[in-house]
């Protein structure tokens, strides 16, 4: 087992990048260190190359503007070579079984990150890979956008995650789910608002509850009351197109504007995942009122990917 000392913390390598829930409070911790080491080298111009000649194979089965983007520009700053794949450009959309696809690529690439649909498909891509496998999302979890999400946090709040309340409205969706485990393992409290049926992974809400401090309500008033970070996603998510016209009256309530705002601390931040739908799940103003904490937490999902990609694939 591989160890990496950065700052004071030492934390074992791990192989894969799938779930927060396989990273301890000390590792991702680690993680947020350094991808602001990283992002400050950036801002500076200097050169950090720690993955000369390394190449990493992008399998997007979901289509995506700040995933892709970030893990291209993320490899080349690295010195890395970043590979587009989409779903129709491998086998895996033909029918091979990804068990084989995992271990072609393991003898072509030295990594993998993959943007797909189920969870299983990425868990047996890790299994059977012997390169790191990172998970872009899937429809349960979105761990890299969550580990850039408590960088902002951390950047904007510049206090201890255990002084602070996270608040989520919305669909119970892959980014709740991470960004509760993500919430609870740094030491925040942790609310999530959201309508009957609706809510997010039983197995998770339950672990939440076991190790930390949370809360699931249907009342959008009593979760974001006393809140220092505000949190939303789109009512309707890729893939749930056709659900569109029903979740718009179920999720009515369900949005952050200047009432929610009210119910939260003075200083509460906004942070939205993107793509937004102003008049929907966030009004235009409140948006705009706080453009600069959730356009630097689009920023963030190139610092904190790198960091993954670092801590994966350097060694």
């Amino acid at each position: 087992m591989f160890v990496i000392n950065h700052g004071k913390r030492c934390v074992t390598l791990k192989k894969d990048f799938l779930l927060l829930s396989d990273y301890s409070k000390e590792e991702i911790l680690s993680l947020l260190a350094l991808a602001l080491e990283l992002k400050e080298k950036k801002k500076r111009g200097e050169p950090h190359r720690y993955l000369e000649g390394k190449r990493l194979g992008m399998i997007f089965e979901k289509s995506s503007t700040r995933t892709r983007v970030s893990f291209e520009v993320g490899m080349v700053d690295l010195g890395g070579y970043p590979l587009f794949l989409s779903g129709t450009d491998t086998q895996i959309g033909r029918g091979e079984p990804v068990e084989d696809t995992a271990r072609v690529f393991s003898r072509y690439l030295d990594g993998i990150m993959i943007r797909t649909f189920s969870q299983k498909t990425v868990d047996t891509l890790a299994k059977y890979a012997t390169i790191p496998v990172v998970n872009g999302l899937t429809d349960f979890a979105h761990p890299c956008q969550v580990l850039a999400d408590l960088l902002t946090i951390e950047e904007h709040k510049k206090m201890p995650f255990s002084e602070l309340t996270l608040c989520y409205i919305g669909d119970g969706n892959n980014v709740a789910n991470s960004l509760i485990v993500g919430g609870i393992k740094v030491g925040m409290k942790v609310r999530t608002a959201c309508p009957a049926g609706y809510q997010p992974d039983t197995a998770i809400m339950a672990w939440a509850k076991a190790n930390g401090d949370y809360l699931c309500t249907e009342s959008v008033a009593e979760a974001a009351t006393g809140a220092d970070v505000l949190y939303t996603d789109v009512w309707a998510s890729m893939g749930q197109e056709s659900e569109a016209q029903a979740r718009a009256k179920i999720f009515a309530g369900y949005q952050i504007n200047g009432a929610v705002m009210q119910a939260a601390n003075n200083n509460a931040m906004v942070l939205h995942c993107l793509p937004a739908h102003r008049g929907e799940e966030i009004t235009a103003d409140v948006l705009e009122s706080h453009a600069n904490e959730i356009f630097d937490e689009a920023e963030n999902r190139l610092h904190a990917q790198k960091a993954v990609l670092v801590h994966l694939m350097k060694n």
